[in-house]
């Protein structure tokens, strides 16, 4: 009886100390996400074709396809969606169904709280700029890391997410640079305290980016050893957001280019908005919907014509 008593006790001071950490986890979102909203800008400008009238030729159509002129240049982006998440490889890639709210906030970061289940298998956290931390059945702390390999690889992903979702963070500006490719590739470079990453941009005939890579700072390999490696995706599915152009379905993985990629990421985003100032009051949110979605074959623009200047076709108010 007294080995019951013991054995109660401890699992009772072992699950209240589970809780009270992850109950840290969830204040750290909390806090990292209100602190990404403050960087929207206050009283953004409004998109002028002319600011990117000198940049190289695709880069300019890069921008002129995902901004309509006119359009307040927000930076950060709160995203919701779904899909599929691989916890295994391209052999076995045992999917999870994944939902996921997100902020983006480039350069200073993002936060990207996600649950995914499938069987038995129940996993949830988050991922931002400055950690990954995620739970097993909501008792047991896995996949857990920071220091300055994640600080660099998630530097990656926040620029090449922004490539994706908010065009208006890689503008010209100091520590934003941008250099042709080819006729149909445009190279953008951040640099940000210390850190610096070049995302590879191909668009189609109309300027649509339809492709993202990037060399990116990871240890997804057979030595788990941290080194940059290729990592890129497709955009697919474009809609109109508050004047920006953005896709609403994205795959996307490691080795990308290379017979060893498949993948791991599959979202479709159900909605997106743009934070004002001062406007977060907890870790939910309510986003806006995006227009109608574009149907089209892989190989086109998947894009939607550009709505009338006189009415905002636009979806007003993952991970």
């Amino acid at each position: 009886m007294k080995l019951l008593i013991i054995l109660a006790l401890f699992a009772a001071v072992a699950g209240g100390a589970l809780g009270v950490w992850r109950a840290a986890d969830y204040r750290a979102d909390r806090t990292e996400w209100a602190r990404l909203t403050a960087a929207q800008p206050a009283a953004p400008k409004q998109f002028d074709p002319a600011m990117v009238a000198e940049l190289p030729d695709p880069a300019r159509r890069y921008f002129t396809c995902t901004i309509r002129p006119g359009t307040p240049l927000f930076t950060v982006a709160e995203i919701e969606m779904t899909g599929r998440f691989s916890l295994g490889s391209k052999e076995a890639p045992n999917y999870l169904d994944m939902r996921a709210r997100q902020i983006l906030a480039a350069p200073e970061g993002f936060v990207w709280a996600m649950e995914a289940s499938g069987g038995a298998m129940r996993v949830a956290g988050s991922d931002s700029g400055r950690w990954t931390r995620f739970w097993l059945w909501g008792i047991a702390p896995v996949a857990r890391g920071d220091g300055e390999d994640h600080r660099r690889s998630a530097f990656g992903r926040t620029v090449a997410e922004a490539a994706i979702w908010t065009p208006a963070a890689l503008l010209p500006s100091p520590g934003v640079r941008w250099d042709a490719v080819s006729a149909d590739r445009a190279r953008v470079t951040v640099t940000h305290e210390g850190l610096e990453q070049a995302v590879e941009i191909t668009i189609d005939d109309e300027g649509c980016p339809h492709e993202i890579r990037l060399e990116r700072w990871s240890d997804v390999n057979s030595e788990k050893t941290f080194r940059l490696q290729p990592f890129g995706g497709r955009l697919l599915d474009f809609a109109w957001f508050d004047g920006f152009r953005l896709p609403t379905r994205v795959e996307a993985g490691n080795h990308f280019g290379t017979e060893r990629y498949y993948p791991f990421f599959i979202a479709d985003v159900a909605k997106i908005r743009f934070p004002k100032r001062l406007q977060l009051t907890s870790g939910n949110f309510s986003v806006g919907r995006p227009s109608r979605p574009v149907a089209g074959s892989e190989s086109s623009c998947h894009c939607l014509p550009r709505p009338p200047q006189s009415s905002r076709s636009s979806a007003s108010s993952r991970a």
